[in-house]
């Protein structure tokens, strides 16, 4: 009987999430609930899996990965998109690297909750509550700041309405948008420039690209407002992350709260956690019921496909 490995279920809950029972007598499942950052460790972990389901990015499925997995025959990955999977590696094995849709909002509702922490300092402001405090921070609003989108796709658009349902100004950047179009949304074409230099709150919703990589370095934190909030829950490698916390160090921005990192998990001797003024998530943007309860059904709708002879999603490179 084959096996099927589910990936990285940091909360336990993939099985829970779809209806695996389809797969009894045909396969086995396998979960693996936490992350392994040894790559010998996780290969002999997979050794006899013919299939991986892969949560997002959290598993770098590499050519060395793929080499040493003789019985893997299939990759599902959630997302039609995955930066951390080998797919020439794949190919070359005949392997077929199959996705799903995912919805756009957990992420823009994510970015929208991270931008009020910061400004109100909720989560120090909690802490404080339980460790006996009371009200130590004095807080500030968004409403008539200014936001700026740095990628107005699916999910930058989202986060645009947030901010102007709570009275913001928002400036975008995309290589499409076109001033007519922006002011049909009620938003401001900029260019990088321009929105560094106006904006309260610089949000990153930009994919992976030769152009998109450290696109936000020393050079750009220089132009930003000394008081303005910085948002990343996109890719890690748009931000310099050695120049972000150089700046963070010297105030030359306000803050910055993340949700991806170089590296992930984040190791507690990462330099992040002894930066001031940053808001650290552990990569939540996709974490979400509604957005699980996609993923997983059509990670197993893609598996019977497999096994019935006719692979579907397929994600083409």
């Amino acid at each position: 009987m084959k096996t099927i490995a589910i990936l990285d279920d940091y909360q336990n809950v993939a099985v829970k999430m779809a209806d695996w029972n389809r797969l009894d007598g045909k396969v086995s499942i396998k979960v693996l609930n936490r992350h392994y950052d040894d790559p010998a460790e996780l290969a002999r972990e997979l050794a006899d899996v013919s299939a991986i389901v892969c949560n997002r990015e959290r598993t770098k499925v590499t050519a060395d990965l793929i080499a040493v997995l003789p019985k893997l025959e299939l990759i599902v990955t959630s997302g039609m998109h995955n930066g951390s999977i080998d797919f020439a590696a794949a190919e070359a094995r005949g392997i077929p690297v199959c996705g799903t849709q995912t919805l756009g909002y957990p992420t823009a509702e994510l970015t929208v909750g991270l931008m009020l922490s910061a400004f109100r300092h909720i989560p120090e402001e909690v802490a404080s509550l339980k460790a006996g405090g009371w009200q130590t921070r004095v807080g500030r609003g968004v409403n008539g700041k200014t936001l700026g989108i740095v990628g107005y796709g699916r999910i930058g658009k989202i986060v645009a309405k947030a901010g102007m349902a709570l009275g913001m100004n928002v400036l975008a950047l995309s290589r499409r948008l076109t001033q007519e179009q922006a002011a049909e949304d009620g938003v401001t074409a900029a260019d990088l420039d321009t929105l560094l230099r106006n904006s309260d709150v610089v949000s990153i919703h930009l994919g992976v690209n030769p152009e998109s990589i450290g696109l936000i370095g020393a050079a750009e934190f220089d132009k930003m407002k000394n008081t303005a909030l910085l948002i990343n829950t996109a890719r890690a490698v748009v931000v310099d992350q050695k120049a972000m916390i150089e700046a963070l160090h010297a105030g030359k921005i306000g803050g910055a709260a993340l949700d991806v990192y170089d590296v992930e998990p984040l190791p507690r001797d990462h330099p992040l956690m002894s930066t001031p003024n940053v808001l650290l998530c552990p990569h939540l943007g996709y974490v979400m019921e509604e957005n699980y309860r996609v993923s997983f059904p059509q990670a197993l709708e893609n598996i019977e496909a497999w096994l019935a002879g006719e692979p579907k999603r397929l994600i083409n490179h």
